[in-house]
């Protein structure tokens, strides 16, 4: 039996989900970010080393 004396301490369910919500909505706007920024990491990555293999081949 619950003591009505004790202060029940913890989240409730509510407040669990709204904070779940919030950090999918995060997710949500910083994924597609970060994917564009790794494609034109890739983009950059490829751009110098054909520089370099062109470089390369002049010499």
């Amino acid at each position: 039996m619950i003591n009505p004396n004790m202060k029940s301490t913890g989240f409730t369910l509510i407040e669990l989900m709204i904070v779940v919500a919030i950090i999918a909505i995060i997710a949500a706007i910083s994924v597609p970010n970060l994917i564009t920024g790794r494609i034109s990491a890739n983009e950059a990555s490829a751009i110098a080393s054909l520089r370099i293999l062109l470089t390369q081949e002049k010499l």
